[in-house]
């Protein structure tokens, strides 16, 4: 039955050392790849060069992914910075609102179904050490625990996903632009980043716990969805620029 259990919550095994950033990874990559590929698209139905494509692809693919690793630096550093706030807050009452508190930890366990005697013990327990008080107080009074993760780790692990996964689309076109390719660039570049839909949709199985097909499906589905419209909105632009 425990070995049961533990399979159920952590059937990810090798993936346990990076499970704590592997969500930030997952959803940067698929932004990397959705827009940068949206971007070529676009330009390819528009009827752009393959220089221009390049520069527009790389223009997209760093200033965008910087804004979204700054974007989970913030979000993360805020969450931090809002529970640190809130914990000082608990301290301070702690100390100065003993008996407020304290009347406010036994709500909280006589709603739990505790009472009598071993309510008083239970409260007893937890008032006699302040960081456990406090701790009781963040978790069960204000609904909020602590956020374990590194803003900059967090803003850092976003850009790099955003980068290598962004770069799959561009990768066929500086080939093309510094050896040579006698494919069909836009065809290659949809099955390259189709791969890349497949890797970043998998791995985003294991951080939402769901079906590998849907996983892989729904994120595939998403980006040929962008590719297409801006293939679309490209060519009917250019269509009307060119009169």
């Amino acid at each position: 039955m425990e070995k049961h259990e533990h399979e159920i919550h952590n059937n990810d095994g090798w993936f346990n050392k990076y499970q704590e950033y592997l969500g930030e990874f997952v959803y940067g990559g698929i932004d990397g790849a959705v827009t940068t590929f949206a971007v070529v698209s676009g330009a390819v139905g528009a009827g752009l060069s393959n220089q221009i494509i390049i520069i527009l692809g790389f223009a997209n693919l760093l200033a965008d992914g910087f804004a979204m690793s700054v974007g989970a630096y913030l979000s993360t550093k805020s969450v931090k910075d809002n529970y640190n706030k809130h914990k000082a807050i608990e301290y301070w009452e702690v100390d100065n609102l003993p008996e407020k508190e304290r009347e406010e930890i036994v709500d909280i366990y006589k709603a739990k179904g505790f009472e009598g005697e071993l309510l008083e013990q239970v409260v007893d327990v937890i008032t006699d050490d302040k960081d456990r008080w406090v701790d009781v107080m963040m978790k069960d009074e204000l609904m909020m625990t602590e956020e374990t993760k590194s803003p900059f780790m967090m803003g850092f692990v976003t850009y790099l996903s955003f980068i290598l996964i962004g770069l799959v689309p561009l990768t066929i076109y500086v080939w093309d632009f510094t050896w040579g390719f006698s494919g069909n660039l836009f065809v290659w570049t949809s099955v390259f980043t189709s791969m890349a839909f497949i890797f970043i949709g998998f791995l985003k199985t294991y951080v939402t716990q769901t079906s590998k097909i849907k996983g892989i499906l729904e994120t595939l589905i998403l980006g040929v969805i962008a590719a297409t419209v801006s293939y679309f909105v490209g060519d009917i632009l250019e269509g009307i620029i060119s009169g």
